[in-house]
């Protein structure tokens, strides 16, 4: 009888694994629901091994903070957004934000239980803090383009126009059940999706158009 197939030690692997896991757990579950064991076995590991990487469920949920924003971050600044007119570029990373917060639902909800409590661990990190600073960079190296040739107004701030994109965005998320139940009329899914896709591209575009 053969003797059974080792498994690769592939730490790294583990680890990704591991954060795939505890995203999911935390998303649906948040910090204080969420259970290690359960956890561990999403990843195919052990309760010991999560900790052995992770120190403790609250340096887990640190660390998940820290892998949903890079992969954000990433995504904008992999946009290409130089080679763009500043007014197709904004347009591109308006639809771009919108897409993704769709398309990432489980970002959303963890981003909400980390609202519930106030902030309490996304503020603790410089490392989070950093990371999200190369949205303002991308954002800003765009507006700075528009403003010097005339597309946009000169006084508008970079953190504004950030706010007016993942508002819209975030909402069209966070509030879909509530919004379409109390105002959605007769739109399907798809048509208020494509609605609020071009709502967040024309209201930045107007929002940064130069005043008379």
């Amino acid at each position: 009888m053969p003797a059974p197939v080792k498994r690769k030690n592939d730490p790294e692997g583990l680890k990704k694994r591991i954060l795939a896991s505890a995203l999911t757990t935390f998303a649906a579950y948040g910090l204080q629901g969420a259970r290690m064991e359960q956890i561990a076995e999403d990843a195919q590991t052990t309760k010991r091994m999560v900790v052995y990487h992770f120190t403790n469920k609250e340096q887990l949920y640190i660390d998940v903070l820290h892998m949903v924003y890079r992969e954000i971050r990433q995504h904008e600044s992999g946009l290409n957004l130089a080679q763009m007119s500043p007014t197709q570029a904004i347009a591109r990373l308006a639809e771009a934000s919108f897409d993704y917060h769709i398309s990432h639902p489980d970002f959303m909800r963890l981003i909400c239980s980390e609202n519930l409590m106030r902030g309490r661990y996304i503020s603790q990190s410089a490392t989070i803090k950093m990371l999200n600073q190369s949205a303002l960079d991308v954002l800003d190296a765009v507006l700075s383009r528009g403003k010097q040739n005339g597309e946009f107004d000169a006084k508008v701030a970079t953190v504004d126009v950030h706010r007016l994109i993942s508002s819209i965005s975030f909402h069209n998320v966070a509030n879909h059940y509530t919004f379409n139940a109390l105002f959605g009329g007769n739109e399907t899914e798809q048509q208020s999706i494509a609605r609020n896709r071009q709502l967040v591209v024309d209201a930045t575009l107007r929002y940064l158009r130069p005043t008379a």
